[in-house]
């Protein structure tokens, strides 16, 4: 994914996104799918081939990328 600007947002299960990058034991962790879960949880899969469970009460800081589209 290219343009736009990196901003830090805090994300829970219900707002996590695909291209995300989630800080985890000072490692960056790219989500590029997630499993949803009972009881509100997802499992988030990393494009390095790991995964990590979320749950529903799970508040954590990730990257996102916005695009500067017109207004």
């Amino acid at each position: 994914m290219s343009g736009g600007i990196m901003e830090q947002v805090m994300v829970d299960s219900s707002t996590v996104r695909r291209g995300d990058e989630i800080l985890i034991g000072g490692q960056a962790y790219a989500v590029s799918d997630m499993v949803a879960l009972p009881r509100g949880g997802r499992r988030l899969e990393f494009a390095s081939g790991e995964s990590f469970t979320m749950r529903a009460s799970t508040v954590m800081w990730a990257t996102r990328r916005r695009s500067l589209g017109r207004r």
